[in-house]
């Protein structure tokens, strides 16, 4: 447990020195915990968007905005799509529920009823001159359109302004190995009446390059082969979408939002191996070829009545449909001119969503209110899978590319679940000092498969919650939570997948008996705001009490073709503390150079249902860190950055049927420089992981048989790197 307080010296640092800091009381924090950046405060920095905006005031949760200033890159480390060995709880993010821990964007107090087009999204088209203020809202009401959320942030626009605005973003981007892409973006937004509107229309053409390469030794420690690879994945597409938001009269609104988003993509790989069991050494070569489609689109709307005594109607609706498909081929290259194919694998699946949610609130009292209502929600997954191999008995197919076809388990599926929620929230306003949200949802399901499966089963829940905030003073607020949380179950875990992560695995077996992981969390989260605008400095202790955790099972029917799945291994606990600070360097003479510093420890274990033996959860690290800071230089129109991420190697640890694997990795430094000419128009270079030889390693463990055989067959020690991504971005508003 002591190495859950072990902090970074630089987060002492930053403390301490903010704390000695002297001075009169925060000049915008206001009444009911929430505070106030009207739009003067940031006229020495010049923004041009509120994402601009957002970028400048301290404490605003790291990492949890996908980026870290404005028009900073969404790119992320590509996995391929596989699932190989992750938990089954990331599929909480089905329905409109509030509870997030991470940022909520709302814009004029409402948010976006999507979710590819949220409302965050909106922040890099709302051009700065259509703010008003800024809220941070640490309170809870029943005004809110989210409830329960770890920061609220309020855009508030000017109820009019008088032109409407065309902004471009035109960029290029180079890879590591020196392809250069372009990407193209238009923003259209204004008003007419009583109607707001955004629309915006993007062409990109990204472009990933991976290297990597793998030694491998056997059970004996004898020298076995090395594998060397360069994987290269070229996506085209592009996408539109619209926000609208209508002001019916003084009592009721509406808005509605789409998006459409269309795409290919080619990825290849080359291989190389080198055998190094027979002397001389033989070398042999591979290639693979991986086209593939997606196609995504999305609508959703809300319409808002509020009556003459203060209550408030609101229904909101999400529909949206994902296709993806992926045809994977692999040959053994021959000679210069000749290759034989070795494997087909084509994988389809087709996921739609519909949600419709109905709620009214209510006074109870003069400091009470209740909200009462129900969603009901249906998510369908069509999949489809085929697979091919060479070198077996049978007769070939051209529906599985000329190759032999090979039985799949559960290859081709519907899997669809039919969700209500009725739920009751209760929020207190105690005191100007105390607010107490308590909340209790009814979950009720029924999950039906259909295909190579047939199942139908029914589940119910209840989930109460508990959230108290008292504020010892308008800068020092406490927070207490006691919440049930019910994980929606990923489908993707109901079928059989492609595994792109280990070559002698083609195919991920799926589980149809899959149950819904849950746990009770406990946390306690404390934010200090130090005097002056300096900075925030805030931590957050939680404890998880977790039952029917979803990691890797043993789902074996046959003892000569070991087969495992997410399923669901037991009960275990999860602890951890998060502390950040956000300081303005004001004590050194540098009031617009803005540090941030993130800490998170965490601890957890269960028992492995392989070994029977105690260890971490899979997805729970021992921690991480995030160092960031940034520096206006207003007289210059000039700013610039630099963000560090790491996580503590040791413990990462991936069970599985027959392999363990250990990974680790170097820190990511990303770094950006911006300048704002005297006709707005934002250049911004942006260089991300710049340290060229950062890489990603990983130590895999094969044995024969189950591991808990203890009979080693072989380690794998590989590591793979993506090199540095450099891009240029213009902005600018016609």
């Amino acid at each position: 447990m002591d190495r859950l307080f072990r902090l970074p010296n630089l987060a002492y640092s930053l403390l301490l020195a903010s704390v000695a800091q002297v001075s009169f009381a925060q000049e915008n924090v206001g009444d009911e915990s929430t505070v106030r950046y009207s739009a003067s405060y940031f006229f020495e920095w010049a923004p041009v968007t509120a994402q601009d905006m957002l970028d400048r005031i301290p404490g605003l949760n790291l990492g949890d905005m996908g980026g870290f200033g404005s028009g900073s890159s969404s790119r992320g480390r590509s996995t391929g799509g596989s699932r190989r060995g992750s938990p089954g709880s990331g599929g909480g993010g089905r329905g409109f529920g509030g509870g997030s821990r991470s940022i909520e964007i709302l814009i004029n107090g409402k948010r976006t009823a999507g979710k590819n087009n949220s409302t965050d999204r909106q922040l890099s088209r709302i051009p700065s001159e259509q703010v008003n203020r800024i809220e941070i809202i640490r309170g809870t009401s029943g005004e809110l359109d989210v409830r329960g959320s770890g920061q609220v942030i309020n855009v508030v626009l000017n109820e009019q302004f008088s032109e409407s605005s065309l902004q471009y973003a035109i960029g290029a981007e180079q890879s590591p190995d020196n392809t250069v892409r372009p990407r193209v973006e238009l923003f259209y937004s204004g008003q007419t009446g009583g109607l707001n509107f955004q629309a915006s229309a993007m062409r990109y053409d990204p472009y990933f390059y991976t290297s990597s390469r793998e030694y491998s030794i056997l059970g004996d420690f004898s020298p076995n082969d090395r594998i060397l690879e360069v994987r290269k994945r070229d996506p085209q597409g592009g996408g539109i979408t619209t926000n609208l938001d209508y002001e019916i009269n003084s009592n009721s609104s509406a808005r509605l939002n789409a998006s459409w988003t269309d795409g290919t993509h080619t990825s290849d790989t080359v291989r190389k191996t080198t055998d190094f069991k027979v002397s001389p050494n033989i070398d042999t070569f591979q290639l693979e070829t991986s086209p593939g489609i997606y196609r995504n689109w999305e609508i959703g709307g809300d319409y808002e009545f509020n009556t003459q005594a203060g209550n408030r109607w609101k229904i909101l609706f999400i529909s949206n449909a994902l296709e993806s498909a992926n045809t994977r081929e692999r040959y053994d290259v021959l000679s210069e001119t000749s290759k034989e194919k070795n494997l087909f694998l084509d994988s389809w699946s087709n996921t739609k969503e519909r949600i419709v949610r109905g709620s009214y609130t209510f006074d109870l009292f003069e400091s009470q209110d209740i909200e009462v209502g129900a969603e009901r929600a249906q998510t369908i997954l069509d999949s489809k899978l085929a697979l091919g191999l060479s070198g077996v008995t049978g007769t070939p197919s051209q529906s599985v590319g000329g190759l032999i076809p090979m039985p799949v388990s559960n290859a081709n599926s519907t899997v669809e679940e039919m969700r209500y929620e009725p739920f009751l929230i209760h929020n207190w306003i105690i005191s100007q000092e105390m607010s107490l949200e308590t909340s209790v949802l009814y979950e009720d399901s029924e999950i039906m498969q259909r295909g190579d499966v047939s199942k139908e089963r029914d589940f119910d829940f209840i989930k109460p919650k508990v959230d108290f905030r008292y504020d010892l003073t308008p800068q020092l607020q406490l927070r207490g939570t006691i919440e049930k949380v019910v994980e929606q179950l990923t489908f993707n875990d109901f079928v059989a997948a492609t595994d792109d992560q280990d070559e002698d695995s083609n195919v991920q077996a799926g589980n149809t008996d899959l149950r819904q992981e849950w746990y009770w969390n406990y946390e306690i989260n404390s934010e200090y705001r130090l005097p002056n605008d300096i900075g925030v400095v805030s931590g957050r202790f939680y404890y998880e009490d977790w039952h029917d955790r979803i990691e890797r099972m043993d789902v074996t029917v046959n003892e000569a073709q070991l087969q495992s799945a997410n399923g669901n291994i037991g009960d275990g606990e999860k602890y951890g503390l998060d502390i950040r600070a956000s300081v303005r360097m004001r004590m050194i003479g540098l009031p617009n150079l803005l540090i941030t510093v993130r800490s998170t420890v965490e601890d957890s274990k269960i028992i492995d249902p392989i070994l029977g033996v105690e260890r971490r959860m899979m997805g729970s690290w021992r921690g991480r860190t995030n160092y960031a800071f940034r520096h206006d230089l207003p007289n210059l129109n000039l700013n610039y950055g630099m963000n560090v991420q790491d996580s503590f190697d040791g413990g990462r640890l991936r069970y599985d049927i027959d392999d363990i694997e250990y990974g680790s990795g170097d820190p990511f430094w990303d770094a950006f420089v911006e300048w704002v000419s005297p006709q707005d128009i934002t250049f911004r270079l942006e260089a991300q992981q710049i340290i060229e030889k950062a890489k990603m390693c990983r130590e895999r463990r094969r044995f024969v048989g189950r591991i808990s055989s203890s009979a080693l067959e072989e380690i794998e020690d590989q590591c793979y790197r993506s090199g540095p991504i450099i891009s240029l971005r213009m902005t600018g508003t016609f």
